[in-house]
């Protein structure tokens, strides 16, 4: 078994601060694996009706679990499982559980608590840049091209029936159960443009003719691919209306193995680094910071920022990714700080091995690996995450 330290930190800094942590995931992203390589818990999966049995009467249940760290996986398969959690929260303060599923947990009727304030929330991503040395290759170029699915990373090959199995899963056993969505064709063929343009600006109405729906059934898509974690929305930053983008989102999928096997590239060239790179920045921030408040920022000259965090009450921090970072050009940059003056200034590349800052005019921008970036945005480094 594979032993994720950065995700088993995260976790039981989880559990410190509250005895119900919900994790939550993508299909076949390792939850399973990862709570049973915490120590000293007893593994329920929820998808066996056996076990769904036991939990019908959830006071004996959790009478039977006092003093222990309990794992529930898949815990949406239950009829309420909610209550259960409630329950365990504010009747049972010797146990300790961990529940697992594929969404948010207020996306499904299922729900009906969220436990606002008796939980607290890991969102296990693809693999980061911590897990490559866990997965015994630091292979940055692998990563991109497999994704971070532990299963396609680590196999020698993945066929592209892998790609489409795991897309028939997550429609059967997360979209319908969830949200029981219709037009299967359609659903998923929405899913397949939106990861092979991933990262571009996102029109609802370029999707409804080939995907054969209305515009707002792509809206109600685009809301079941989020809170299931398959694609993330980047908001644009904007106060001036009149110059800036303030309403079109960009749409990332989740996964860089998804986006290549969609794109159909089997090898990486130089030109496609760029943009894998990007998502992968993106994927560390969301796994560092645990928040999707990241936006991007463009105006109507065509100038853009790839990344912009904070700034609604204080000073917009910009980053830039590149694979190389010779690669970085100003103007964009310097166009963003001639309307938002004040804030750090980041060029995250593949690269960088030492920090450093250079100056354009009288903006300074800090040249940073992907580690150095993490350290910087953490609460700690300086930098206070959006929430």
């Amino acid at each position: 078994m594979w032993i994720r330290t950065f995700w088993r930190e995260r976790v039981e800094e989880a559990w410190q601060r509250r005895r119900i942590v919900w994790l939550a995931g993508v299909r076949r992203v390792g939850k399973t694996v990862l709570c049973q390589s915490l120590s000293e818990v007893e593994y329920f999966d929820c998808e066996l009706p056996r076990v769904r049995r036991q939990m019908e009467d959830p006071e004996s249940f959790l009478e039977s679990l006092r003093g222990k760290r309990v794992v529930l996986d898949e815990i949406h398969r239950m009829g309420n499982p909610s209550e259960l959690l409630k329950i365990a929260a504010d009747h049972y303060p010797e146990v300790r559980i961990i529940a697992t599923g594929s969404s948010t947990l207020g996306a499904s009727a299922k729900f009906r608590d969220t436990l606002a304030g008796r939980k607290a929330d890991v969102w296990l991503t693809p693999m980061v840049e911590a897990d490559l040395a866990d997965f015994g290759n630091a292979d940055l170029k692998h990563r991109l091209l497999r994704g971070g699915l532990p299963p396609f990373f680590l196999a020698e090959s993945v066929p592209g029936r892998e790609f489409q199995e795991w897309m028939d899963a997550y429609w059967a056993k997360d979209i319908q159960e969830l949200f029981r969505l219709e037009r299967r064709h359609s659903f998923q063929r929405f899913v397949e443009l939106l990861l092979t343009h991933s990262g571009g600006i996102f029109e609802a109405t370029r999707y409804a003719t080939p995907c054969e729906v209305s515009r707002t059934t792509i809206t109600s898509y685009l809301g079941a691919l989020e809170a299931t974690f398959v694609v993330h929305l980047l908001r644009p930053f904007a106060r001036d209306r009149s110059a800036e983008i303030v309403s079109a989102p960009k749409v990332y999928g989740f996964d860089t193995g998804f986006t290549c096997y969609h794109r159909g590239w089997q090898r990486l060239r130089d030109d496609d680094l760029g943009p894998l790179w990007e998502h992968f920045v993106l994927n560390e921030l969301h796994a560092r910071l645990q928040t999707r408040a990241l936006r991007y920022w463009r105006d109507k000259r065509g100038h853009e920022i790839d990344l912009v965090l904070g700034g609604d009450e204080g000073n917009p921090v910009a980053v830039e990714c590149k694979w190389k970072a010779d690669a970085f050009d100003p103007s964009s940059l310097l166009a963003f700080r001639r309307r938002y003056p004040a804030g750090a200034n980041f060029v995250v590349a593949s690269d960088v091995s030492r920090s450093r800052t250079r100056k354009y005019g009288d903006v300074a921008v800090q040249f940073v690996a992907l580690q150095g970036l993490a350290e910087r945005l953490q609460p700690r480094g300086g930098v206070t995450p959006p929430r």
